[in-house]
C-alpha cells in the first residue's frame, strides 16, 4: 500500500504541554498534529468520544494516538506498521493492558491508550457512542486466546479502566486488534520500548507525563531516555488544539446523576426491606 501521508494525523491528549513540545519534535513527520487539551481531565473514554466528534467530518484514514511521554524511534517503523495492519485487516494496534508489561497487570485482552494505531476511515463507518456505554463489562470465557506466552501478571475479568468498553465493543463486533510486543528494557523498571510486528523498535514510553518538569526523579529520568534518540528531532509546530469548555460542567452533572441514581437506588431497597 501507498501512504498518503495527508491522510494520516496524529492525536495526543496532552496534560503537560512542557513535555508535549519537547517529545511532540520525535512524532512522525509529515503528518497533522492534533491536540485535545486535557487538563480539566478529558482524557481516557471522554478524549475518544471527543475525538471521534471532532474527526467525524476530517478526511484522514489512519490516527495515531499517542501520549506525550511517548518517544518515537524511527518513524518509518510506523508506517511498516500502519501498511501490515491494512494487508491484514485490523482495526487497531496497541499494547496489551495487561500480561506484557510489568506495570500493567490489568486486562489481557485489550490495550493500554498510551499508544496506538486506529484505522479511523472504517471506525467512522461502525461508530456507535449508545452501543460502546453498553460494553463495560467481561464474561468468562467469552474470548478464547492463548496466553501461555504472556510474560507478566493479568487478570481476566478487569474492569480496570472506563475505556475498556470502546475496545470490548470493537471485539464484540468482531473487529481484530493487533497486539504488539513490549518490554521494559532499562534499570529504572518504567519506560516501555514497543516493537513492530517485525520486531523493529517503535517507541519508548516513559510514563509519568504528569511529573515531568514536577519530580526530579521522573523529570531526570524521561530526559535520560530522550538523550537515546539518535536522529535529530523537528522544530517544534504548532498543533491544531482542541478543548471542550464545558467538559468540567459536563463531568460535574454527569457525578451528580450518578450520585442520585445511587440514593435512588438505595431508598427503593431500604423501602422493600420494610414491606
Amino acid at each position: 500500500m501507498i501512504l498518503d501521508k495527508s491522510k494520516i494525523a496524529i492525536l495526543t491528549t496532552v496534560i503537560n504541554w512542557d513535555l508535549y513540545k519537547k517529545s511532540s519534535q520525535y512524532f512522525p513527520d509529515g503528518v497533522q498534529k492534533y491536540v485535545i487539551d486535557g487538563g480539566a481531565g478529558l482524557f481516557g473514554v471522554d478524549s475518544i468520544y471527543y475525538m471521534m466528534e471532532k474527526l467525524k467530518k476530517k478526511d484522514i484514514d489512519w490516527l495515531i494516538m499517542a501520549d506525550e511521554d511517548v518517544l518515537f524511534l524511527n518513524s518509518d517503523t510506523i508506517y511498516e506498521v500502519i501498511d501490515y495492519m491494512f494487508l491484514n485487516d485490523f482495526i487497531l494496534c496497541g499494547v496489551r493492558d495487561g500480561g506484557e508489561i510489568p506495570n500493567r497487570t490489568y486486562s489481557p485482552f485489550l490495550i493500554n491508550t498510551f499508544f496506538s494505531i486506529v484505522n479511523l476511515k472504517k471506525l467512522k463507518l461502525i461508530w456507535n457512542k449508545m452501543e460502546i456505554k453498553k460494553n463495560q463489562f467481561v464474561l468468562e470465557n467469552e474470548f478464547k486466546e492463548d496466553f501461555s506466552n504472556l510474560k507478566e501478571s493479568f487478570d481476566l475479568m478487569s474492569l480496570y479502566e472506563p475505556y475498556y468498553c470502546f475496545y470490548f465493543w470493537l471485539r464484540r463486533k468482531g473487529e481484530k486488534i493487533l497486539f504488539l510486543k513490549a518490554d521494559t528494557p532499562f534499570n529504572d523498571g518504567i519506560t516501555t520500548l514497543v516493537y513492530s510486528p517485525n520486531n523493529e523498535k517503535i517507541l519508548y514510553h516513559t510514563w509519568y507525563a504528569r511529573s515531568y518538569g514536577n519530580s526530579k526523579k521522573h523529570t531526570d529520568r524521561i530526559d535520560g531516555v530522550f538523550n537515546l534518540l539518535t536522529f535529530n528531532p523537528t522544530n517544534y509546530q504548532e498543533p491544531i488544539v482542541w478543548k471542550d469548555h464545558l467538559f468540567f460542567i459536563k463531568r460535574f452533572i454527569r457525578k451528580q446523576n450518578k450520585r442520585l441514581k445511587m440514593k435512588i437506588k438505595i431508598l427503593k431497597k431500604k423501602l422493600f426491606e420494610k414491606k
